[in-house]
């Protein structure tokens, strides 16, 4: 008798828990590391173009409060990703720009896969933004040879 009969199309597909359970501490670390990336390119980018990042400036372009920013720019400043200086803004360390820079660099990989495959510029960007944090590295190089055969 075959241990999957009389179960349904889900339970034959179901995995196993190990693997299961890999996939989800997978994507909260993504998660976790998925907001910290997104406040630390957008002050990459204000650095850059306007050469402060303010709170102020953070929460207009996020769509939080200052208070939200404020306990994020803490936690990444724990995690010497930043330094805040009293009445300048906040400033990356070497950590945070790195994290800046891979960050973009993955987004771009994704985006340009994306358009490979056909999607709109705009759809890709916008899609990237999420995509690029959860992306391993192995998908990722796979999706940069696809892209570099087709572009």
């Amino acid at each position: 008798m075959r241990a999957d009969k009389g179960k349904t199309s889900l339970e034959k597909t179901l995995i196993d828990e190990e693997a299961h359970r890999a996939g989800f501490c997978k994507v909260r670390a993504a998660r976790r590391t998925e907001l910290a990336e997104d406040y630390i390119e957008l002050i990459d980018d204000l650095l850059t173009h306007r050469g402060e990042a303010r709170q102020v400036d953070i929460a207009a372009r996020l769509g939080v409060t200052q208070p939200t920013v404020a306990k994020m720019l803490r936690r990444l400043a724990e995690e010497g990703l930043l330094e805040s200086r009293r009445y300048r803004g906040v400033f990356l360390t070497e950590a945070g720009r790195t994290m800046a820079r891979e960050s973009r660099r993955r987004h771009a990989v994704v985006e340009r896969f994306l358009i490979a495959l056909g999607v709109s510029s705009d759809t890709a960007r916008q899609d990237a933004e999420g995509i690029e944090h959860h992306v391993s590295g192995e998908t990722l190089a796979a999706m940069r040879r696809f892209a570099d055969e087709r572009g």
